[in-house]
């Protein structure tokens, strides 16, 4: 062979190889990718969770495996106030209540005089509820994604016309039975594709911690009883060979205190004239009023008096509170100091066991206070390919969670008021990008012999 021909066949070779792995590059790259956009999401809402009803991991099966193979978080703060219905949208849409207007369980509209009673009443549904933000299974749905549903609040609502692909209603206080059952459709509807995320409510730790208290012997009992769930969960994603295809996150909305029934009990019939309210809205840590205009200053004068609780003027409402630009925010608002309870008086009390006023019908929990104080914090959780295992995380906020679920999906989030600086540590730094990787390491030197 000629000099000429020896250095063109070594020219000819060097430039193929480039090519071929260019071409490898791409095509791994666009595999890692492919498995990512493939990658399915399985959320829980826990209601009432507090951030320390895990502190024995060691007699919490369920609980313990996933903290091994995956996130947990020091603790979750819930957005203010520390109610259900206004952080169960925080969570989907990372914004503050005062931003996607979900500001209570119990709302009230003055212009239209209508009601919003904790999602039971058929004007609960209305789209001016619900309209203010976009929760992440919507837009899942409008990016051609499918997201099954059970028991979620809010999930059989058309939201800015759009409802997901399947919605369990939800139903008072569902079973472990509805748990388990809706576990195994959701594994199966996520394996076979025929949905890309999948959330279930559970809210059995909730009305334990009411009706009991935080550490009574009935809420160890759910706790146990919900863990037990999770070992079937984490068995059930082994059997089905999920365990790189599927995220896991589980999070709750607010935490739980302990309540003195009777004891701590603030009447507001002791300080003002009902008769000068034209609304009244909730009753608990935080009270939304709407005096007469004329009654407005006595009204605030009177409360201002009150102690064990804060009274505030719409635009004095603390900013740290993010509350205070809500359109259904009252024009008074009353807030209690951890422990107490705020009624008309205590014929008023929310008592439950068939109404009775008798002490078995007493409550012994509550949650709704400053969303700082330590009681009302939540807890996160999560385990899958996109997180990182063993890893403990510092604190993080109720808005701070869209982001990460977000990021599992592969979807650009919407504006919101989370921070990715705070939850950026415990995610993967790009599972795509490590598979693609290890891809090319295995490939590279076959396709060098070749050549």
């Amino acid at each position: 062979m000629s000099v000429h021909s020896a250095q063109f066949c070594s020219q000819w070779r060097s430039i193929m190889t480039r090519v071929a792995l260019n071409v490898l590059t791409v095509i791994i790259l666009l595999l890692s990718r492919c498995c990512d956009a493939n990658r399915k999401l399985l959320v829980f809402l826990i209601d009432g969770f507090r951030y320390d009803y895990m502190d024995d991991l060691q007699n919490l099966a369920g609980f313990r495996e996933i903290v091994e193979n995956g996130v947990k978080v020091d603790y979750l703060t819930p957005d203010f106030p520390s109610l259900s219905y206004p952080n169960y949208y925080s969570l989907m849409t990372g914004r503050h209540c005062e931003v996607h207007q979900m500001t209570g369980n119990y709302m009230w509209d003055k212009d239209t005089m209508k009601e919003f009673l904790i999602g039971t009443n058929p004007d609960s549904r209305l789209p001016m509820w619900w309209d203010g933000s976009e929760p992440l299974w919507v837009t899942m749905q409008k990016l051609g994604k499918r997201v099954y549903m059970y028991y979620w609040p809010g999930c059989e609502v058309t939201i800015l016309g759009v409802q997901p692909a399947f919605c369990e209603e939800y139903v008072y206080n569902p079973s472990e039975k509805n748990l388990i059952d809706s576990m195994e459709n959701a594994l199966n509807m996520l394996k076979s594709d025929k949905a890309d995320m999948a959330g279930i409510y559970y809210e059995k730790i909730d009305v334990e911690g009411h009706h009991f208290g935080p550490h009574s012997p009935e809420i160890q009992r759910a706790i146990r009883s919900l863990d037990q769930a999770f070992q079937t969960l984490n068995q059930k994603i082994k059997e089905k060979n999920m365990r790189d295809d599927i995220n896991v996150v589980l999070f709750s909305d607010h935490g739980m205190t302990d309540l003195k029934w009777m004891e701590k009990v603030i009447e507001l019939d002791n300080y003002i004239d009902m008769t000068y309210i034209i609304k009244m809205m909730d009753r608990g840590p935080v009270v939304s009023l709407w005096p007469k205009q004329d009654k407005f200053e006595e009204i605030y004068q009177n409360l201002s008096t009150v102690d064990n609780m804060n009274v505030y003027k719409k635009q004095e409402i603390p900013d740290r509170f993010h509350y205070k630009n809500g359109r259904f925010v009252s024009t008074l608002t009353l807030v209690a100091e951890p422990g107490w309870f705020i009624t008309e008086n205590k014929a008023k009390l929310p008592f439950w066991k068939n109404g009775t006023e008798e002490a078995e019908g007493w409550q012994h929990g509550w949650h709704g206070y400053d969303n700082e104080f330590m009681d009302m914090r939540g807890f996160f959780l999560a385990q899958g390919p996109d997180f990182k295992t063993n890893f403990r995380a510092g604190p993080i906020r109720t808005v701070d969670v869209y982001n990460v679920l977000c990021k599992t999906l592969g979807i650009e989030p919407l504006p919101n008021n989370g921070s990715w600086s705070r939850v950026e540590c415990m995610m993967r730094s790009s599972a795509g990008a490590v598979r693609a990787a290890l891809i090319y390491s295995c490939l590279l030197p076959l396709l060098l012999l070749t050549l």
